[in-house]
């Protein structure tokens, strides 16, 4: 074949064998092409490889694109002058050869691309995958290059296209299987537990040559990654685990092997690992990953591309369902905790293994810095629902407090808080709120906060306790007893705390006080509405000679239930208290039967024998109900009962002697027209009748 170069001497030294000898150079690449393409057809479309004439071809083009470039060059620039006098023709040859040069590059990318199948073929054979990965980069930026566009309208570009893709299918898929057998993780299900296997070769060039192929390969490690979550942190964060990791176990491999329940415990609620021991096991678990920590290029490494699937899911759950669990519950769980020291410290160990970015990744550093403020709502949830559990048990399981503050000893000091009995609830939640006070007081910062919990606990108890116990301090004396003097402990045991300069206390203590009073005061009504109802029948006004045993009984009934009281409230209540409640029971049953006793127009010898055994069943019976009988001398209506048993069995002469012309002991309890209507009631109208009315003015 005449060389490029001897015709550019002929072109340039013969204008008239210009267009001949142009035609000839053209039609040598022409010749070469066709050549080229019968190749490619055989290789691409009948896929009948033949390295031998590959090789030639690709000398000869290598050669031809080398020349037509000198040519074209030498065209361009030394001869530009030299064939400036050519004709219109000889120009319009030079641009063909421009063209027909393009082609003949296309020609040799072709040869060039598949040289590097063939090269791809022997170096796989070999298992080189670095190399393997190179060749298959470089048929890549060939066989996609954005700027060629004559490449890609071929008929060969599908097929050529199509080998590519299978190459780079086949690479990842070799890669990826070869990785597995370095990089061995296993699972195996039993009824109830399962057992995890993670095994890494020893051998670091291998692992290095595959993991850099591989990863530079763009594998996709969700699957992988979707494992080591699925089966091995969640685990090791949420449930209790068994964990062996051995490095030294075998010259050719590293291997941790795990295991655990996979059946839910049979308990409300779940069990929780300490965050110590799940910080071991993480650790132990990047470890063994460390050992594929290849570095892929200058910025990446196998591990970044780990975190980068892993680390936002790992963190979440070690946070919500490892670290929310271990914050302290009691504020003396909180002066011994180290969890804020021992995660920052973990954070670095989650750092320095790359499943972390020390820059980035602040989820763990924010969590110590918010510690505080959820062990201050954990603590605070804590005590209200510990505090409801208090509020809901028994009133009646009760404790005498107090026990030396007898009445002698609150006439001293009124301050004190009397005798009496309470709910051993109240003293549990005083128990409660006093370690609040305190912890209030031992940090400044939190004292409002904290105080802010004494306040929803007693505000809690103002609703809780009416609410749970309503029906037994709606029937019962004995509960709204008890709850009566819960609410008055509580409000002086505020009050004290008062003196420590705490706001807002005084105002509870107010509200318990009228919370307390208000439940008694509607057990009292609801004592006197049963004696009345008792003495309805107690009517008089009908009576002749003989009353019958019926108001007897009436009484006795009055005085019974006074009784009943008497055994439930009197060792409750504190004794001034008591006896000020029972009086005033006892003074609104006198005052009934004196109001019927004086509403009788006549009163026979034999109805006043009747109606002064009455009143001496309230006398020897009435005074009983206070510890010291002489208390019920403090019932107003007491000494004129008493007043009106004499006056039912006196004579006119006792009657105007105790009256005294206005000045005897009558008149501390009757008023004259009252004596007066007894006088007639009781004796017939006679002369001796007149004269003691006329002495009562």
């Amino acid at each position: 074949m005449t060389s490029i170069r001897e015709t550019i001497t002929n072109v340039c030294s013969d204008n008239a064998d210009v267009k001949k000898n142009l035609a000839k150079i053209s039609a040598e690449i022409k010749r070469y092409q066709e050549k080229t393409k019968i190749y490619i057809e055989r290789n691409y479309e009948q896929f009948l490889p033949n390295l031998t004439t590959n090789e030639l071809l690709l000398n000869e083009g290598e050669k031809l694109v080398r020349e037509v470039d000198d040519l074209l060059q030498k065209i361009e620039n030394e001869d530009k002058q030299h064939l400036a006098s050519a004709n219109e023709e000889i120009q319009q040859y030079q641009d063909e050869l421009k063209e027909i040069s393009l082609g003949l590059k296309t020609t040799y990318k072709i040869l060039k691309i598949d040289e590097l199948f063939q090269c791809l073929e022997e170096e796989k054979s070999r298992q080189e995958f670095l190399i393997v990965k190179d060749i298959v980069g470089k048929l890549k930026n060939l066989i996609m290059d954005p700027k060629d566009k004559i490449f890609p309208r071929l008929l060969c570009y599908k097929n050529i296209k199509i080998k590519y893709h299978f190459e780079y299918e086949m690479l990842l898929h070799n890669l990826k299987e070869y990785f597995e057998q370095l990089v061995e993780l296993k699972e195996k299900s039993f009824e109830n537990t399962k057992s995890i296997t993670l095994k890494i070769s020893k051998d670091e060039n291998k692992l290095n040559d595959v993991a850099v192929a591989l990863f530079s390969a763009k594998y996709n490690a969700s699957k992988m990654c979707e494992f080591l979550f699925k089966n091995v942190f969640h685990p090791i964060i949420t449930k209790t685990v068994s964990l062996d990791f051995n490095d030294d176990c075998s010259e050719e491999y590293v291997e941790l092997l795990l295991s655990y329940n996979i059946t839910e415990p049979n308990t409300d609620l779940p069990l929780r690992v300490n965050y110590k021991t799940v910080f071991e096991n993480i650790t132990a678990v990047l470890t063994c990953l460390s050992y594929i920590n290849v570095q892929i290029s200058d910025t990446v490494s196998v591990m970044n591309v780990f975190a980068e699937h892993l680390k936002v899911k790992v963190l979440d759950i070690l946070i919500n369902d490892c670290l929310m669990y271990a914050i302290p519950k009691s504020v003396d769980e909180m002066r011994e905790s180290t969890l804020q020291e021992d995660v920052i410290k973990f954070s670095k160990v989650l750092s320095d293994m790359y499943l972390i970015n020390e820059t980035n990744d602040k989820e763990l550093i924010k969590f110590t810095e918010s510690v505080g403020t959820l062990f201050r709502k954990r603590f605070t949830t804590k005590i209200l629902h510990d505090t409801v559990d208090i509020l809901r048990k028994d009133l009646h399981d009760m404790i005498l407090v107090a026990e030396k503050n007898t009445p002698s000893e609150l006439e001293r000091d009124p301050f004190l808080f009397p005798k009496c009995m309470v709910s051993k609830s109240s003293l549990e939640l005083i128990s409660v709120m006093k370690n609040v006070i305190e912890e209030a007081f031992a940090s400044k910062e939190e004292k409002s906060e904290r105080l802010s919990v004494i306040s929803s606990i007693i505000e809690q108890y103002m609703i809780e306790v009416p609410r749970y116990h309503e029906k037994m301090l709606n029937m019962i004396p004995q509960q709204t007893a008890l709850f009566y003097n819960n609410c008055m402990y509580l409000a002086h045991w505020l009050t004290k705390t008062c003196e420590k300069d705490i706001q807002g206390f005084q105002i509870l203590a107010q509200s318990l006080q009228s919370l307390g009073n208000e439940y008694f005061s509607n057990q009292v009504k609801s004592q006197h509405s049963q004696l009345h109802d008792i003495l309805k029948d107690f009517d008089l006004t009908d009576a002749v000679s003989d009353i019958g045993i019926g108001p007897q009984k009436i009484t006795r009934q009055c005085l019974r239930q006074l009784e009943l009281l008497k055994n439930v409230w009197q060792k409750i209540l504190p004794e001034t208290f008591y006896n000020k409640q029972v009086s005033g029971l006892l003074n609104d049953f006198f005052n009934e039967i004196i109001r019927n006793i004086m509403k009788i127009e006549d009163i026979s010898t034999s109805l006043s024998h009747e109606l002064v055994e009455i009143i001496g069943i309230i006398e020897d019976r009435a005074p009983r109900v206070f510890e010291d009988k002489k208390e019920v001398f403090q019932v107003k209506s007491w000494m004129k009962l008493m007043q009106l048993k004499m006056i039912l069995g006196a004579s006119l002469l006792d009657i105007t002697e105790q009256w005294s012309e206005g000045k005897g002991p009558l008149t501390l309890n009757f008023k004259a027209e009252e004596i007066k209507h007894l006088i007639r009631a009781l004796f017939q109208n006679t002369t001796r009748r007149a004269n003691a009315l006329a002495l009562i003015i």
